[in-house]
């Protein structure tokens, strides 16, 4: 599962949605904003791309996070 940490009205974290849409993978999108831990932990960094234990910081183009996702086991098509 690919989690992208994101919040309403983030036009990074848009790209980075968009980003992942054009590689075939449709992310589970958490938004910090409802979640103090997750803002504390997130809020200065995001995007976040999360895959297991293992988070890939903005910023990134398609592909380096198509490398990072197949370097962590995720198909998808580019």
């Amino acid at each position: 599962m690919v989690t992208l940490y994101s919040t309403q009205g983030c036009h990074l974290c848009e790209q980075a949605l968009q980003i992942c849409t054009e590689l075939g993978i449709s992310p589970v999108v958490v938004d910090i904003a409802y979640d103090e831990t997750l803002f504390k932990q997130y809020g200065w960094v995001i995007p976040v791309v999360k895959v297991a234990s293992n988070e890939l910081n903005w910023p990134f183009d398609a592909q380096q996070l198509s490398q990072w996702l197949t370097i962590h086991g995720i198909t998808h098509h580019s």
